[in-house]
């Protein structure tokens, strides 16, 4: 049986988690950010077309949230959704075929990198319009409640986790479903990733109330900021909104300050944001403090650690291996998928 240790608050908060759960965490942030790195060559080598957004820097968020649900909770993303996906559990295999436009892809090689999808793992999807998720997030938890109240669904009430940034923030579907949320006191976890930047627009010049949490309290759910490059702090206040929502206690909103460490998408040279700010960021890299932490208090062995790095670099290489060798879609199905089958 795994002993529980208690991590001191020279690095991160008092915790106490598993070493087993903290080689979890770590696992999940590196499979990430490996996964990211290997999207941005494949797009350079002309691979990906379209837009492609990564998640590099925000990983202790996804990883903090995600990793703290159940397999039959719902996960509802971005357009940033390709780490979203692989930390509820969707094969990277299936992601990266989805970024190569391959039928094997998650969605058929129908969606792309905006549109990751999967049905079997309660993945709710990618979307490329800020905010249009959050109602789809919405009628999620909203058929939690139906199964249990409607239906008598005895099984646990199923949560949902809506992810957005802080551009999102100022849009109209934001502030409609939270007053829906708490009206009906749905299970639905709100995590906005503010990592400073709306595309091109910082975050501070484009709200008159910065501070995005605190516009909870308006509508009456409880409004949490979190430090978004820790992990287990995500993970902590993640676990206690959870069981909360569980509980059919209603809905919570966690704003997790995080920052992303390329640009909007890899068409965007990143010029606009200064170099001393991008700095402060990496040195807080949430997989580096994690891993150092690891290392000087004897949680896993250095050994260990890199076994994981050539075991999920293998893997992402076969991911890539996989969407090269799969097979375009055809053309005669152009129309397949659109609607529900009979």
């Amino acid at each position: 049986m795994d002993n529980k240790v208690i991590l001191p608050s020279t690095v991160f908060s008092q915790y106490q988690i598993s070493s087993q759960d903290i080689l979890s965490l770590y696992k999940d942030m590196l499979l990430g950010r490996i996964f990211e790195d290997m999207c941005a060559q494949m797009y350079y080598r002309g691979k990906m077309f379209g837009f492609v957004h990564l998640y590099n820097g925000q990983e202790a968020v996804s990883t903090g949230v995600i990793k703290s649900l159940q397999k039959y909770d719902y996960v509802c993303s971005t357009y940033r959704d390709h780490v979203h996906a692989l930390s509820k559990g969707v094969p990277s295999k299936l992601v990266m075929a989805e970024l190569f436009g391959k039928e094997t892809g998650c969605s058929r090689g129908r969606g792309g990198s905006m549109h990751i999808f999967s049905a079997p793992h309660n993945f709710l999807g990618g979307f490329a319009f800020i905010g249009e998720g959050i109602p789809i997030a919405i009628g999620a938890a909203f058929q939690s409640v139906y199964r249990k109240q409607v239906l008598n669904d005895n099984n646990p009430m199923r949560v949902t986790a809506c992810f957005f940034g802080d551009g999102t923030s100022n849009n109209g579907q934001f502030f409609e479903c939270l007053n829906m949320a708490v009206l009906w006191k749905l299970p639905i976890i709100f995590v906005v990733e503010n990592n400073q930047w709306a595309i091109g627009m910082a975050h501070h010049r484009s709200t008159s109330f910065p501070e995005i949490h605190k516009k909870a309290e308006a509508f009456g759910l409880p409004g949490i900021e979190v430090d978004g490059m820790d992990v287990l702090a995500v993970r902590e206040v993640a676990i206690k909104a959870i069981s909360k929502a569980r509980q059919g206690d209603g809905p919570t909103l966690i704003e997790a300050l995080t920052y992303r460490f390329r640009g909007h998408s890899l068409a965007d040279p990143d010029e606009l944001r200064s170099i001393h700010e991008k700095q402060a960021w990496l040195a807080r890299d949430p997989i580096k403090n994690l891993k150092n932490y690891i290392l000087d208090n004897s949680l896993i062995s250095e050994e260990k650690i890199n076994q994981i790095d050539i075991i999920i670099k293998t893997e992402i290489d076969n991911a890539v291996e996989f969407a090269l060798s799969s097979p375009e879609p055809n053309i005669g199905d152009l129309k397949k998928y659109l609607f529900a089958d009979d």
